[in-house]
C-alpha cells in the first residue's frame, strides 16, 4: 500500500525503470475503485473487470509519457475513462426488462433468456473501496450504484455518463475532468448540468439508502428473512403482503416482467413458488439482497440460482430485480463474489 506522496514517486520512478513490482504497488490501491468506476460505466461487473485490466495495461506501457502534471489517481482514471469509452462505442448500453417491453399480463409466460451482454448486472457491496472522494460529490458510493442510479447512468450519452461519475460520485475538480477527457472546462460544465437534469427528472426522490435507515437494521433483516421465508414456503399471500399493490419483478436475462399482485400472483404459484428454494441474505448496489439456492435432484444440495435486489418504498418492497444464472456458465463463482457459499445442503 501506498502512504504517501513520496513513497508513491519513489515507486513511480522504479516503475519507469522496468520495476513491475513497483507499478503493481504504484496502482493497486487504485484497483478497487477503478472498478467500481467502470462498473457505474458499464453496468457489467465482467466488463468493469476487463477494463481495469486494459487500463493498468495501457498505464504499464504509457508510463514514460506520464509527466506528473497531474496526481497518479487522475492519470489512471483518465486511462479507465478512455478505455471505458473506447467500449462504449462498441456495445449497446445495459438495460433492465422494464425498458425492454410492456409488462407481462395475466397468466404471461415467461420468455426464453435473452443471453446478449444487454443487461444490467449487480454488484457486490463487499467489493466498495474507500475511495477518495471530495466533499464536492454529490452522492454517496453506495448509492451511485443502485439499481435507479445504474439505469439512470445507461441511459445517458457516455460522456455525461462519464461526466456525472466523475465531478459528482469521485469528487474531480471540473479542471481535473477536463483534462481528464481532453476537453474544455466550458464542455464539462455543459455536459454536467444536462446530466444532473436528467438525474434531477429520472431519479426517485428517496434513495435506497436513506430507505434503509429510515427501515432500520433489524427491520430490515427481518424484512429479508420474511421475503426468504414466503418463497421457501410458498406462501403466496405472505410474499405479496411484503409488496406494494403496484410492485415490479424482473428476472433478467428473461425479457418478461411483472407489476401488481394480480398479474404477480398468476407467476409466482405457477412458477417460482413451485420449486425448492433455499435463501441467504447479501447486499448488492447498496440495496438489501437475498441470494437464493436451488434445490438439485441429482446431488442433493442447494446450488446457486438468483440474486434477488430488493427496492423498498418504506417497509414495504417495490421492485424485486432477480439476476438469475441458472443458465450461466458457472454461477457458484459468480456467488463467490458475494461471498456466499457455492452450496447449501
Amino acid at each position: 500500500m501506498v502512504t504517501s506522496a513520496f513513497d508513491e514517486a519513489i515507486l513511480l520512478e522504479n516503475a519507469r525503470s522496468g520495476d513491475q513490482n513497483a507499478f503493481a504497488t504504484l496502482t493497486g490501491s487504485y484497483q478497487g475503485e477503478l472498478r467500481s468506476y467502470c462498473y457505474r460505466m458499464l453496468g457489467s461487473v465482467q466488463d468493469a473487470e476487463d477494463a481495469v485490466q486494459n487500463a493498468l495495461l495501457r498505464a504499464w506501457r504509457g508510463l514514460d509519457k506520464f509527466e506528473g502534471r497531474s496526481s497518479v489517481r487522475s492519470w489512471l482514471y483518465t486511462i479507465a475513462t478512455n478505455t471505458t469509452l473506447d467500449i462504449t462505442r462498441h456495445r449497446s448500453r445495459r438495460e433492465l426488462p422494464a425498458d425492454f417491453g410492456p409488462a407481462g399480463a395475466v397468466g404471461t409466460a415467461v420468455a426464453e433468456a435473452v443471453n446478449h451482454p444487454i443487461w444490467l448486472e449487480p454488484y457486490p457491496d463487499r467489493w466498495f473501496s474507500g475511495s477518495l472522494a471530495s466533499p464536492e460529490s454529490r452522492y454517496e458510493q453506495r448509492e451511485s450504484v443502485e439499481i435507479a442510479f445504474m439505469i439512470l447512468l445507461q441511459e445517458l450519452p457516455p460522456l455525461q455518463r462519464a461526466v456525472l461519475i466523475l465531478r459528482d460520485v469521485l469528487g474531480f475538480s471540473a479542471a481535473e475532468v477536463a483534462v481528464q477527457l481532453e476537453t474544455s472546462v466550458a464542455s464539462v460544465t455543459s455536459a454536467l448540468q444536462r446530466a444532473r437534469a436528467a438525474a434531477q427528472a429520472r431519479l426517485p426522490e428517496r434513495s435506497q439508502q436513506e430507505a434503509l435507515h429510515a427501515l432500520g437494521d433489524r427491520a430490515a433483516a427481518d424484512l429479508a428473512h420474511r421475503y426468504a421465508t414466503a418463497l421457501e414456503t410458498g406462501d403466496v399471500d405472505a410474499l405479496l403482503g411484503l409488496l406494494t399493490e403496484d410492485a415490479t419483478w424482473c428476472m433478467p436475462p428473461h425479457p418478461t416482467w411483472f407489476q401488481g399482485h394480480q398479474a404477480l400472483r398468476a407467476w409466482l404459484v405457477r412458477d417460482p413458488l413451485t420449486v425448492r428454494w433455499r435463501h441467504e441474505t447479501t447486499e448488492a448496489n447498496g440495496q438489501l439482497a437475498v441470494a437464493c439456492y436451488l434445490l438439485d435432484a441429482a446431488s442433493g444440495r442447494y446450488l446457486p440460482g438468483v440474486i434477488d435486489v430488493l427496492t423498498l418504498d418504506g417497509d414495504k418492497i417495490a421492485a424485486v430485480t432477480a439476476f438469475v444464472f441458472i443458465d450461466d456458465t458457472d454461477p457458484a463463482a459468480i456467488f463467490a463474489t458475494f461471498a456466499l457459499p457455492t452450496w447449501l445442503p
